[in-house]
């Protein structure tokens, strides 16, 4: 008999991942939108239900008899997608990067026995995981990730389209970056210090700072760290422009005598500009460079990744990018390679020997693939 898999949210990166799991396991894929839904139906192995998963009581009745459960719902929901999948005492693989501090659970994940991993896409995720893999080996004294994923076709205004949930996007250019400079914490405002940086596959892209080290800011000490979001030249232009004139702002302002969340009309006359159509071809752009001493050797490694949008299957790149490596680590827990109690970032799994081979290996046989030089 399969084991069961629920996947929480079928979006893009979502439906991916439940097809991508179907061929080995039974899953149940849970959305409150029918149209998120709509692909997977007739899939084998597959389930789709339609459910209100800010029901706690009906997630939890959901989960019940599962194996694992896999989160994939947009960040403001997945703290509590958490909890509750926590309570019902099941383990659980989690992309909805969640704004609060997922150790607040660490506890009660423990007093359940419940392996939780949290972060796990492709950054945060993946650059976790290869810098966990090296921090367990040698002294790591620097660690930078570029990482953006952007359309082929560049059109005026935007030269953007969101490929995972536009309210997520919206909060990687307001909330402050946090990065390690010289051993210390260091915040600055999102899109802050802009630099161009030249990429084989693609070109010249703007790099700026953005607040992606999340849990690696407490769980792994290197002396130098920092994640910068990739973008075409000349985007930041017109996102300050946007924050700062307060289109991004969520205090309350009233016009005509109405009070409205300046986000809120943001969000309603951007999503449909940003909205990725079917077929449209985009591609995820990673670099990560680990510096430090190994032996008594300074060494450098350089991971980079280049992926594109499947024309064959219609999954975009960051879905595969994302998706992908949340269901290798789904897989390691699945095949019993990967239990610890408690709220584990994805740092936590790379520390294990043979843990990232395994992941970039499976990635490989999905034709993704990082290309590593020393």
């Amino acid at each position: 008999m399969k084991k069961k898999i629920i996947v929480l949210g079928t979006g893009l990166v979502g439906s991916a991942i439940v097809k991508d799991l179907a061929g080995s396991y039974e899953v149940t894929a849970i959305d409150l939108s029918a149209e998120n839904l709509s692909s997977l139906y007739g899939l084998d192995s597959v389930k789709a239900i339609t459910a209100d998963l800010s029901n706690p009581e009906i997630l939890k009745d959901l989960v019940r008899d599962k194996d694992l459960v896999i989160g994939a719902l947009p960040g403001f929901m997945g703290y509590n997608s958490v909890k509750h999948t926590i309570e019902a005492g099941k383990d659980m693989v989690d992309i909805s990067f969640f704004p609060e501090d997922p150790f607040g659970l660490d506890r009660l994940a423990k007093s359940k026995g419940v392996t939780i991993v949290t972060d796990c896409g492709v950054a945060p995720g993946m650059s976790n995981i290869i810098l966990g893999h090296h921090h367990d080996k040698m002294n790591v004294t620097s660690f930078e990730c570029l990482v953006g994923g952007l359309p082929f076709k560049r059109e005026w205004p935007w030269q953007y389209k969101a490929v995972f949930s536009p309210i997520d996007v919206i909060e990687e250019y307001t909330r402050p970056a946090r990065y390690i400079l010289n051993g210390e914490k260091v915040t600055r405002d999102a899109l802050s210090d802009p630099e161009l940086v030249e990429f084989d596959e693609i070109g010249t892209l703007e790099s700026w700072n953005s607040d992606g080290l999340r849990s690696l800011l407490f769980t792994i000490p290197v002396l130098n760290m920092i994640e910068k979001t990739l973008r075409y030249p000349g985007t930041i232009d017109y996102l300050r422009m946007l924050r700062e004139t307060g289109f991004f702002s969520k205090k309350e302002i009233a016009v005509k005598g109405t009070l409205i969340k300046p986000i809120d009309l943001t969000a309603n006359l951007l999503f449909p500009a940003w909205e990725l159509k079917s077929g449209e071809e985009e591609f995820t752009i990673m670099r990560i460079t680990i510096e430090g001493i190994d032996a008594g050797e300074k060494v450098r490694y350089v991971y980079n990744l280049f992926d594109k949008f499947d024309k064959e299957t219609g999954i975009t790149s960051m879905a595969r990018t994302t998706g992908y490596t949340c269901t290798a680590v789904a897989n390691l827990i699945m095949e019993d390679m990967f239990e610890q109690p408690g709220i584990n970032p994805p740092e936590f799994i790379g520390k294990t020997e043979g843990h990232l081979q395994f992941i970039l290996e499976y990635l490989k046989e999905r034709n993704l693939i990082y290309k590593i030089s020393g």
